[in-house]
């Protein structure tokens, strides 16, 4: 199933209303220079047939989630480090983190996960893409 992710793009599902995730989302526009990257909010109904489809529990897992055509599904650090891999340097070498046991790096993307909202403040709804933006963002 492609959930109408062209093959040569890659999609990033976030948590809309998570100004952590939002700043991120906001960061890897603005690195993203070869256009490779899609976004759409978890809360879309994009992302809900994704999840639903890939049988994610979102009470057990907060995460973003990378959708690759053709390869399926990465979330939590693995998503976050496969995205920054392709962002130019110097973010390019957080990658040297996949090295880590997947264990131990989520541990740590949990810990952050768990306190975002605290930390970085959540808003009411989704983020509105500008309309030079609109394009790069799926429903």
């Amino acid at each position: 199933m492609n959930f109408k992710v062209p093959k040569e793009k890659q999609l990033i599902l976030f948590d809309g209303v998570c100004n952590l995730c939002n700043t991120s989302i906001q960061y890897v526009i603005k690195h993203d220079k070869n256009n490779r990257f899609l976004f759409a909010p978890l809360q879309s109904t994009l992302g809900k047939s994704i999840i639903t489809h890939y049988n994610i529990d979102t009470s057990k897992m907060d995460s973003i989630l990378l959708y690759t055509p053709g390869k399926g599904i990465y979330y939590k650090s693995t998503a976050a480090l496969k995205t920054a891999s392709q962002l130019g340097a110097p973010t390019n070498l957080l990658s040297i983190f996949l090295l880590v046991p997947a264990f131990i790096r989520n541990w740590v993307y949990d810990f952050i996960a768990k306190n975002r909202y605290k930390w970085y403040g959540k808003k009411e709804a989704c983020m509105i893409p500008t309309p030079e933006l609109k394009a790069r963002f799926l429903e």
